[in-house]
C-alpha cells in the first residue's frame, strides 16, 4: 500500500516539466535577466555624475569618488549576506526590498546640498540595495534552477547588466547634457521601482514551487527548508573558505577584475575622455558600446566555461585586458577614431567574461555553499573597484591626468593572469566540506 501511494505522487511531481516545451527554468532566467537590466541603471550613473557634481557643488573628484567607493564596497560586502538571506526568506522578497532601497537612495539625491548626503544616499542606500542585486542573485538562480548549462546561464545573466548599461548610458548622458543630473537620478529610481512587480509576480524561489525539477536534473528535487541564522552561516562559510588556497586566489583575481572594470573604466572613462576634449555624450556612447560587446563576450565565456578549463580562461582574459588598458592612454582623443573603436570592441568582449569561469571554480571547490562563497569573492571584486574609484579621482586631482591609473591597472591584470594559473584543480576524490 505504501509503495502504491507513493509511486503516483513521485510520478506526478515529475510530470509537470514534461508539459512545457521550454523548461520553466528558462522563464525564471528570463525574468532574472529583465530584473538585472532594470537595476543596471544605477550602475550607469556614477561616472556621469562626477563632472556635473564637481561643477555645481564644487566638490572635489576625490570626494565624489569616495561616495562611489562606498557604493562599490557595499555592493560587494552585502552580496554574501544577500545570498544567505535568499536561502532564509526567498529570492523574491530580498530582491524586491533591494530594488525599493535603490529607488529610495537614488530619488533622495535630488534634494541633497552637502557631500555627506551624497555619501549617505548614493554611497550607503544605493550600495546596500545594489549589493542584494549583485551577481550572487544570478548565482543563486543558476544553482537552484539549473544542473546543466550553468556556465551558459551564468554568462547570460551576467550579460544582463551590460545590456542595461547599453540601454541606460546614452539615455542618462543625454538627460544630463540636455537638462540636468537630477532627471537622470529620478530615472534610475523609477527604473528600479518598475522592476518590482515583475519580480514579485513572475519570479519563483525554487523549481519545487511549481512542481518542476531543475533543468537537466534526472529526478525531482524537493525544496529545502529555510536556512536559519543567515548572518551566522555567511560568516561561518567565509571562515571555512578562508582556510583554502583557491579562495584567496579567486578573491585576489576578482579584486583586480573589479579594479580594472567597475572602479576604473565604468567610473572614470567618461571624465577621462572628456579631459581630452571628447563630448560627454560621445564618451558615454562608447561606454555603452562596451556593453554591447560585453553581452557577446560574457555569453561566449559561459559557453567556453562549459567546455574548457576555467583557470586557463581566466588567465587569458586577464592578460588580454591588461594589454588593452596599457594602450588606452595613447588612444584618448577629442574625436572617436578607428583605434579607439578597436579598443572598445576588444575590451568590451573581456569586460565581465571572468564571471562564468570564476563561478565555475567556486562551484567546483565549495559545492552547495558556492553562492555564498562567490558572494565573498564578489566582495573582494567590489573592494578592488572601490579603491580604484577613489584613488582614480585622487590621481586626477593630483596629477591632472588618469594615465598613471591606466598603466597600474594593466600591470595588475598581468598579476591576475598569473594568479589564475596557480589555482589548482580540485581532485574528484577530495571531499571539501564547507560547513
Amino acid at each position: 500500500m505504501t509503495q502504491t501511494s507513493e509511486a503516483p505522487a513521485a510520478i506526478q511531481a515529475q510530470k509537470p516539466p514534461a508539459r512545457f516545451r521550454i523548461h520553466r527554468a528558462w522563464f525564471v532566467a528570463a525574468v532574472t535577466f529583465v530584473t538585472i537590466i532594470g537595476a543596471a541603471a544605477f550602475r550607469s550613473l556614477p561616472g556621469l555624475l562626477i563632472d556635473p557634481l564637481h561643477q555645481e557643488f564644487g566638490w572635489s573628484r576625490g570626494t565624489i569618488g569616495a561616495a562611489v567607493s562606498i557604493n562599490l564596497a557595499l555592493y560587494g560586502l552585502t552580496a554574501p549576506f544577500a545570498a544567505a538571506l535568499m536561502d532564509r526568506f526567498g529570492i523574491r522578497r530580498v530582491v524586491a526590498v533591494a530594488l525599493t532601497v535603490i529607488a529610495l537612495g537614488s530619488g533622495l539625491t535630488v534634494w541633497m546640498t552637502a557631500a555627506w548626503q551624497l555619501l549617505l544616499c548614493w554611497g550607503l542606500l544605493v550600495g546596500l540595495g545594489s549589493g542584494s542585486m549583485a551577481l550572487a542573485f544570478a548565482a543563486t538562480v543558476t544553482n537552484r534552477w539549473f544542473t546543466e548549462r550553468r556556465g551558459l546561464v551564468s554568462g547570460i545573466l551576467t550579460a544582463a547588466s551590460a545590456s542595461g548599461q547599453l540601454i541606460f548610458l546614452p539615455l542618462l548622458s543625454w538627460m544630463i547634457t540636455r537638462y540636468d543630473w537630477r532627471p537622470a537620478a529620478v530615472t534610475v529610481a523609477l527604473a528600479a521601482l518598475a522592476v518590482v512587480p515583475f519580480v514579485w509576480l513572475l519570479l519563483r524561489d525554487h523549481p519545487a514551487d511549481v512542481g518542476a525539477s531543475p533543468y537537466g536534473a534526472k529526478e525531482f528535487v524537493p525544496k529545502p527548508p529555510p536556512v536559519q541564522g543567515a548572518a551566522r552561516r555567511t560568516v561561518k562559510v567565509l571562515i571555512s573558505a578562508m582556510r583554502t588556497g583557491p579562495f584567496w586566489l579567486l578573491a585576489g583575481t576578482f579584486a583586480i577584475c573589479g579594479a580594472s572594470t567597475n572602479g576604473l573604466v565604468q567610473t572614470h572613462f567618461v571624465p577621462a575622455a572628456h579631459d581630452h576634449g571628447m563630448p560627454v555624450t560621445a564618451a558615454a556612447s562608447l561606454l555603452a558600446v562596451i556593453g554591447v560587446f560585453d553581452v557577446v563576450g560574457t555569453i561566449a565565456s559561459g559557453w567556453f566555461t562549459d567546455r574548457f578549463s576555467p583557470r586557463r580562461l581566466l588567465a587569458v582574459y586577464y592578460a588580454l585586458r591588461g594589454i588593452s588598458l596599457l594602450f588606452l592612454p595613447m588612444l584618448l582623443a577629442p574625436s572617436v577614431h578607428p583605434p579607439m573603436i578597436f579598443f572598445i570592441v576588444f575590451y568590451g568582449l573581456d569586460w565581465v567574461a571572468t564571471v562564468p569561469p570564476t563561478l565555475a571554480l567556486c562551484r567546483e571547490h565549495y559545492g552547495d555553499d558556492s553562492a555564498i562563497v562567490f558572494g565573498w569573492v564578489l566582495a573582494s571584486h567590489q573592494v578592488g573597484a572601490a579603491l580604484i574609484a577613489f584613488l582614480g579621482g585622487v590621481a586626477r586631482d593630483t596629477f591632472g591626468s588618469y594615465d598613471v591609473v591606466w598603466y597600474a591597472s594593466g600591470a595588475l591584470c598581468a598579476a591576475a593572469a598569473l594568479m589564475a594559473l596557480v589555482i589548482r584543480r580540485r581532485p574528484t576524490s577530495q571531499a571539501l566540506a564547507v560547513a
